[in-house]
């Protein structure tokens, strides 16, 4: 955790009523979020190692530390597979929005997988920019925890009233009991009249929950309203291409709802679809709309036709997950369109993983790497030689690795092999394996050759992150270009894989306590070129 363990080091532990922080050498280095309060009978005395303390005060008031307005420090030039400052930090749910020539990206900041608040996940939304994709702001966060029974779920950012909102649900009943939330007093109001009330949480008996949202007049500083307008607890607002204010309710709620306003009167337009789905988010792309449905759900139809004919893409094998969690898209400009999720390591949370997407005929959608996040790589470059087929040393488990691909019979088959030491043999290794016949894709454990793994549509589970297979590949009938990166690193404990085909399909692998040091092809009717491994500068 810290750079010079040994040595002495300033610690200031802060309790502000609402958090707790450890900061050591006036770095931020862990918090959680308590409930209840130190008695102070029980604080009378006070003991402490003089062996390895020199000295030591007690602030009442408190003191507070601040973090940097605007901060940048550890954003890199670029953000791809980031995560925030700290041995146990973590991104969860993304949720984004393009406005302004700003692409505003808030995530659920996670520490300790999910552990926060006694278990309970203690999430709150923190906030990246940046107008190029290649340079970002940390900003405050948009909406902090502020009270101790507050912890935040998933919701949307939306623009209303010519102002930047974003919508939240208060997780209250991880905490409390129904019945001493607002909870039953959100039911009563809706079940009376057929639609939702706005209601002041500060004038309510009960712990607010449901939904409520902040709104911000300069795109940066957030203020929460306070108003609760319905009882769902992940609201998913959206304005639709007629210009309507819809939502889709998840998480104590389902259904799809719309409104004049956002502050109340919801009222259910189609309480059977969306059906599933932790986290949905509607988008529009040219004649088509599509709703994601948080880890292994989406739907799609023409914008002409009406919401009940909404297909199941992902039983259609054509769905576009690809490994990343909960991933929210955005419209940017030049009609492009961002995918940003995170990736499952350990625990709940992980890495920051964005795509760009690709639209083809008929509406399906495919993603690829987005330029400006395909990391920096050293000049030299490690390619093969002659008719060999392995790379027997990499000097670093991260890199980026290119070759082209072309089919050169029926069924051809290719598999890459990311090894670690010699020594290791095959223990934690990871095969990335394509069919060109099959027009599949897949990871899997090195050894077993006739391994078949499962897609999302055959009951597979891509959001884990692990072993898993995509279908439908596009482009993989003629010569098409695979890259793939792997990135290592102490806090991951592992490999990150990401590997994009042919420009049309990614897909993103976690690969536990593997750090790549060797490279094995083996490929069957297929021809391998111009392979080329440079390693990452960052």
């Amino acid at each position: 955790m810290l750079n010079q363990p040994l040595g002495e080091h300033e610690v200031i532990l802060n309790f502000s009523g609402v958090r707790w922080t450890m900061y050591v050498d006036g770095k931020l280095l862990d918090n959680d979020f308590p409930l209840g309060y130190p008695l102070p009978e029980k604080m009378k005395n006070w003991k402490i190692d003089s062996h390895f303390v020199s000295q030591a005060a007690i602030y009442y008031p408190s003191l507070h530390p601040e973090r940097a307005e605007g901060a940048t420090v550890g954003l890199q030039p670029q953000v791809q597979f980031w995560t925030p400052t700290g041995h146990n930090a973590w991104v969860g749910d993304v949720v984004s929005l393009y406005h302004d020539g700003t692409y505003h990206l808030f995530y659920l900041y996670d520490r300790r997988g999910h552990q926060s608040k006694f278990g309970r996940g203690g999430h709150y939304f923190e906030h990246l920019s940046t107008k190029d994709f290649r340079h970002w702001t940390e900003h405050e966060a948009a909406v902090p925890i502020e009270e101790q029974w507050e912890t935040f779920g998933t919701g949307t950012p939306f623009i209303f009233n010519n102002q930047l909102c974003i919508s939240y649900g208060y997780h209250t009943t991880r905490i409390y009991p129904r019945e001493q939330t607002t909870l039953p007093e959100l039911y009563e109001y809706l079940d009376k009249h057929g639609y939702t009330g706005s209601f002041n949480r500060h004038q309510m008996s009960g712990v607010a929950a449901g939904s409520s949202y902040s709104v911000s007049d300069d795109g940066i500083h957030f203020r929460k309203t306070g108003i609760l307008f319905h009882p769902c607890e992940n609201p998913s607002i959206y304005v639709d291409p007629k210009g309507d204010l819809k939502m889709l309710a998840n998480y104590g709620a389902r259904g799809t709802w719309a409104s004049d306003s956002v502050s109340g009167g919801w009222h259910c337009l189609d309480e059977n679809f969306p059906l599933g789905g932790d986290c949905t988010f509607f988008f529009h792309w040219g004649d088509y709309d599509y709703i994601i449905g948080g880890f292994t759900r989406l739907w799609a139809k023409e914008t002409v036709q009406p919401d009940s004919v909404y297909q199941d893409v992902v039983a259609e094998g054509l769905d576009f997950y690809n490994g990343s969690c909960v991933p929210t898209i955005t419209e940017i400009s030049n009609n492009r369109f961002v995918m940003a999720g995170w990736m499952w390591m350990k625990a709940w949370g992980g890495p920051l993983v964005i795509h760009e997407m690709v639209q083809l005929p008929k509406g399906r959608i495919g993603t690829k790497w987005m330029d400006e996040l395909v990391p920096a790589v050293s000049p030299d470059a490690i390619t093969l030689s002659g008719s060999s087929d392995k790379i027997e040393k990499i000097p670093s488990g991260s890199f980026l690795l290119t070759f082209e691909v072309t089919p050169v019979g029926p069924d051809g088959k290719l598999t890459v092999n990311l090894l670690p030491s010699a020594d290791k043999g095959t223990q934690d290794a990871c095969e990335w394996k394509l069919d060109s016949g099959e027009k599949r894709a897949q990871y899997a454990f090195v050894g077993d050759k006739d391994s078949r793994e499962r897609s999302l549509r055959e009951g597979g589970a891509p959001q884990q992150g692990r072993n898993y297979a995509i279908e439908n590949l596009i482009d993989t009938d003629k010569t098409f270009t695979v890259r793939m990166v792997v990135k290592t690193s102490d806090k991951f404990d592992g490999s990150l894989v990401d590997t994009e085909i042919a420009g049309k399909r990614t897909m993103v692998s976690y690969r536990e306590k593997l750090a790549v040091e060797r490279l094995q092809f083996h490929y069957e009717n297929m021809e391998v070129k111009n392979v080329r491994l440079s390693l990452l500068t960052e």
